[in-house]
């Protein structure tokens, strides 16, 4: 709060004082469109966290910001579709100022309320002012059956009848999000959602900008940046979107899943919650087994792969090594590819299966894990011999891994060899790095020799260990 008195103390705090300073109002498409402007003239990112969209979506998505049009983002669950919309906060100014206890946030120099004219005419330059922060000016709905035009437009407020005003005085009305958004952001996600009669009630506010409450109209010139969000099956003629409303958005950019794997694994480590260190070899194959699942004809496609089931995997793993870690008292905590066989069967629930999979759902997941493995093990360590990790396994030295497996016992179980050392160094692992980072990478070595049937492995032990034989 401190900061916030100590950034607002030297501004103007009347009418008077904001006209001397030469401010003039602009509208909030305006202000977008210059703020955009600076930070590309600049070379500043305007887009800080937003992953993998830098040569698609984003250049659509400020192309319609400049052109001062309201925005519908179409894609399918998990594509980051509400992260963008948030990002929007960062092209507003960071201060504005408004009068003070308007309803509305209106501008000090344009007010639109009839209570705020009479109180300009009234005071004049003596009209309050407070300044109000960028983040205080985005607002956002999620579309549900139940709401109301009340809610999103606004309704007749019964306390102000009751105060002896009659039904037509406008101060009646008690407005919804879209009016107070005034001067702002008003995000709505999943707009096809909406009660046909709801999105109805939207159709004058974005083309007239005026509001209609209980059969009459307040003419407001409201000035909002109407952004939603909605899944492309339902913003058609034969889903749930009315034409007209959707014939109002001047800009329809479509998201999209990252294109490359390295998006998915920068995505992951930005937004995963990590209670253990996760290598990168791991999260590309997790990032791999995502891009597998979009593309199995076994899920639902409609339904999408989400990218926070690509954040619950990483986050999985991560646990699977913090308990290892608490079982047999290995530390630091590191995960090494045998935790990767707990994704299945923990986030099984957050995909769709195709109708004629049922019982075969664990055998669908393993397989594309399993490939996962093996087409990332082939990136990270191509052009090394794996044959003489292969022959001393195989002539006598078979190496356990599991849950209560630790990773000094893995590696002690092999002897001595060069391509030890060259298959960390290919994973990031050097020679005075915990025993945990240089097991992983081992580890993946052998499992790659197990899927391309170089090796046997066992998995029959009553422990939960799987030896490598």
């Amino acid at each position: 709060m401190r900061s916030v008195v100590c950034v607002t103390q030297n501004l103007a705090r009347t009418a008077g004082e904001l006209r001397a300073a030469g401010h003039l109002p602009r509208g909030v498409k305006t202000e977008i469109r210059e703020n955009l402007l600076a930070a590309l003239r600049e070379g500043r990112n305007p887009w800080p966290g937003i992953v993998g969209f830098d040569r698609t979506v984003l250049p659509q998505l400020e192309r319609a910001l400049l052109a001062g049009h309201d925005v519908v983002l179409l894609g399918e669950r998990g594509q980051g579709k509400t992260r963008l919309l948030r990002s929007l906060i960062s092209l507003l100014d960071e201060w504005t100022p408004v009068i003070e206890g308007s309803e509305l946030g209106e501008h000090p120099l344009d007010p639109i309320t009839p209570e705020s004219k009479r109180r300009a005419a009234e005071l004049g330059d003596d009209l309050p002012v407070v300044w109000r922060h960028r983040g205080e000016r985005y607002a956002e709905k999620l579309a549900t059956p139940d709401t109301s035009v009340g809610d999103l437009v606004g309704d007749v407020d019964p306390v102000k009848v009751a105060e002896g005003r009659s039904l037509g005085d406008p101060e009646t009305i008690h407005y919804g999000m879209l009016p107070r958004a005034h001067r702002g952001i008003i995000a709505i996600n999943e707009l096809p959602d909406l009660a046909e009669r709801i999105q109805v009630s939207l159709l004058n506010v974005m083309e007239e900008r005026d509001i209609q409450v209980r059969g009459y109209t307040l003419r407001l010139p409201l000035d909002v940046l109407l952004v939603a969000t909605a899944n492309p099956e339902d913003y058609t003629n034969r889903g749930r979107i009315i034409t007209p409303l959707k014939d109002r958005f001047g800009a329809e950019v479509r998201t999209h899943y990252p294109l490359e794997i390295e998006a998915e694994v920068d995505l992951v480590r930005q937004e995963a919650d990590l209670v253990a260190e996760v290598g990168d070899h791991l999260l590309e194959i997790i990032a791999r087994f995502v891009r597998h699942l979009r593309e199995s004809s076994s899920i639902d496609q409609r339904s999408g792969v989400s990218a926070r089931f690509a954040v619950a995997a990483a986050e999985t793993v991560a646990a699977s090594a913090l308990r290892r870690s608490a079982l047999i008292g290995e530390t630091p905590a590191i995960a090494r590819p045998v935790d990767l066989e707990s994704v299945p069967d923990v986030l099984r629930g957050k995909l769709e299966f195709e109708a004629g999979e049922e019982g075969r759902e664990d055998e669908v997941l393993v397989h594309l894990l399993r490939r996962s493995i093996a087409d990332t093990a082939r990136a990270r360590l191509a052009g090394l011999n794996l044959r003489a990790l292969a022959e001393v396994v195989s002539d006598g030295h078979p190496v356990a891994t599991g849950d209560r497996v630790h990773a000094g016992d893995l590696l002690a179980a092999l002897p001595e060899l060069p391509i030890l050392h060259e298959v960390a160094a290919r994973l990031g692992a050097g020679p005075k790095d915990p025993v945990g980072r240089i097991a992983s990478a081992v580890e993946l070595a052998l499992e790659s020799l197990y899927l391309t049937r170089n090796l046997s492995k066992d998995n029959s032990s009553d422990d939960d260990r799987s030896v490598y034989g």
